[in-house]
């Protein structure tokens, strides 16, 4: 007898079902991926627990009882609800891509273009969080990232988009001022943006050391902050003629010397390995992949004098 409020196993109930709808033990176990003998055992175990005789056993076959047939019936009906709640839900996760990127290359780069992956994908919802500390992609909070390093993350399929580079950037009424840099002067206004950056670019094309903590007048937790400022006249950047190639071409901001530094690393786009062939993610890497190609063929004029670190 079935005590109030106590339900029999699971699994029992799960060969119980798949028996009944199927007519059969050893098709129930073909469905369950399990043996014939285990199915009759769950089941056996299921008329202990109950109490209740729910097949009848045939040499050849089984026959539901009357009380079989009952719970049979009700047990499908449990069972296709939560088919359905299951198929609903993957349903739900294959239409939602939540992504994990770099607050510069998200606010700056990604979103202005992420209009032309809506008209080609218009059923899926994009959830973007922007983050500067690389995020966990195991635990399923998210389904894929743009990071920026070498692409060597276990368990991650990453592919590069295109490399990370910088090179001094200003308004346009700060380019007379700008004209020092790479000689053997610093320039007569601040300099913004990473001072590791200014120091590979000094490496590779001033005859001036690299600046000290004083030329360092404001700092910013953010590239695009700094270029911000830069747009606003309140220094010289170093940035990634890349990422603001829009601004650039509209004019804000001039190229205030044609050389361009790397430190070795590239933006990539990173997917758990075991998801990374998955519909959705596939969709935007692919379109992803296009823009990446896209923006470095546009940027190739100002890519042509690149140094490595």
């Amino acid at each position: 007898m079935v005590a109030p409020r106590h339900l029999p196993s699971l699994i029992a109930i799960r060969a119980f079902e798949a028996a009944a709808r199927l007519g059969s033990f050893a098709r129930a176990a073909e469905e369950l991926d399990t043996t014939a003998a285990s199915v009759s055992y769950h089941v056996r175990r299921l008329e202990a627990q109950t109490g209740a005789r729910l097949f009848l056993r045939h040499a050849q076959h089984v026959e539901l009882t009357e009380a079989g047939a009952s719970v049979a019936q009700e047990a499908t009906r449990a069972f296709d609800a939560l088919r359905a709640s299951f198929m609903r839900a993957a349903d739900m996760d294959a239409a939602r891509l939540r992504l994990t990127v770099l607050p510069t290359l998200g606010s700056s780069w990604l979103t202005p273009r992420l209009g032309r992956f809506r008209a080609l994908h218009p059923q899926q919802v994009l959830e973007l969080e922007l983050s500067a500390e690389p995020q966990d992609l195991a635990g399923g909070r998210f389904d894929a990232a743009i990071r920026n390093g070498h692409g060597d993350w276990p368990g991650l399929h990453a592919v590069p988009l295109f490399p990370s580079v910088f090179t001094p950037l200003c308004a346009p009424a700060l380019l007379p001022a700008a004209q020092a840099l790479g000689g053997p002067l610093l320039p007569p206004v601040p300099l913004l943006g990473r001072p590791d950056w200014w120091a590979l670019w000094f490496a590779a094309f001033a005859q001036a050391d690299a600046p000290d903590a004083a030329s360092f007048v404001t700092h910013f937790a953010l590239e695009h902050l700094d270029i911000t400022a830069a747009i606003a006249g309140q220094g010289i950047a170093i940035g990634s003629p890349i990422l603001f190639k829009d601004e650039l071409d509209a004019g804000r901001l001039v190229q205030a010397h044609p050389g361009v530094a790397s430190d070795g690393r590239s933006f990539w786009f990173a997917s758990p390995a075991a998801r990374s062939n998955t519909q959705k993610v596939v969709q935007f890497r692919d379109w992803l992949c296009a823009e990446a190609e896209a923006a470095r063929r546009a940027a190739h004029r100002l890519l042509r004098t690149v140094a490595a670190p």
